[in-house]
């Protein structure tokens, strides 16, 4: 078969890192209906993949929401003690999500293991000591805890957080 023949008969294929990030938001997703609660994926991704909304015990929706990043790879970068992931963040997406309102929580999967961790990017940073975003270059290392796994009960410390914000709010927002 020629080279042209070949490039004609070639179609689009869905590669490793397809799936592997169709199986991040399913694993999130799957978490959040345990809690009752909803995902809805975003079909134009600018730095955010999904957001999460809540429900009181009587099914009503409750304001806000929770944005959340999702990364996956097969091959996470692990520190030497196995506490922490090192994940590289891109300054123009930490621009974005330090200046919204609602808790972005950063999801890496470990496709591998089937785990994922998370981190509450603006908590994280706010408790860095001297960061200024403007002095970093294009990308910096977020630390993830190992121990902040993704499951029901961190599902639930979302919604918290976002609790918390609405909380901080009330009264302050004039909508002049």
């Amino acid at each position: 078969m020629t080279k042209t023949r070949q490039r004609q008969t070639e179609k689009k294929k869905r590669t490793r890192e397809h799936i592997i990030c169709d199986l991040s938001a399913n694993y999130v997703e799957l978490r959040a209906l345990e809690c009752g609660y909803s995902i809805e994926r975003m079909y134009h991704d600018y730095g955010i993949d999904m957001n999460l909304y809540t429900y009181n015990n009587d099914g009503e929706i409750e304001n806000g929401f929770v944005s959340i990043q999702l990364k996956a790879t097969d091959n996470p970068d692990y520190t030497k003690n196995k506490q922490y992931i090192n994940f590289p963040v891109k300054k123009s997406d930490l621009r974005h999500w330090l200046k919204e309102i609602y808790p972005v929580i950063l999801i890496v999967y470990d496709a591998r293991s089937k785990k994922a961790y998370w981190v509450y990017l603006q908590n994280y940073f706010k408790k860095l000591p001297n960061f200024k975003l403007d002095q970093i270059g294009k990308t910096i290392t977020v630390k993830i805890k190992i121990r902040k796994s993704v499951n029901k009960k961190a599902i639930q410390r979302f919604a918290y957080f976002k609790d918390r914000v609405l909380a901080q709010s009330e009264g302050v927002v004039t909508h002049a």
